[in-house]
């Protein structure tokens, strides 16, 4: 998995340097590595190190366990249904249909 510093940035909704001090204490741990990125002499490449890796596979069925227990088993059929329709519409609402909600 790789993304540029920049682009993980705004995904994510932090400055870049947050990220970058972040994506140092990562590496420290060898969860990430940072390669040249070869489009943008300036920038760089964050890579998911084979440590990162099995820490994310880890970290993987714990997440979802809990989600299960915290959000889908309280809900019934209906309830995952509407979360379904909910979902398609937001997935399909231009970005800046949806930074506008509630500022109408």
């Amino acid at each position: 998995m790789t993304s540029t510093l920049h682009a993980q940035a705004q995904k994510m909704g932090w400055s870049r340097s947050r990220l970058s001090r972040h994506a140092g204490r990562m590496e420290a741990r060898e969860l990430i590595r940072r390669d040249p990125d070869p489009a943008d002499g300036r920038g760089c490449l964050l890579v998911l190190a084979p440590l990162g890796l099995d820490a994310l596979r880890a970290a993987t069925a714990v997440h979802l366990e809990s989600v299960r227990r915290r959000f889908a088993d309280r809900l019934d059929a209906r309830d995952l249904l509407d979360i379904v329709r909910v979902s398609g519409k937001l997935a399909h609402a231009p970005e800046s249909d949806l930074r506008d909600v509630g500022r109408e």
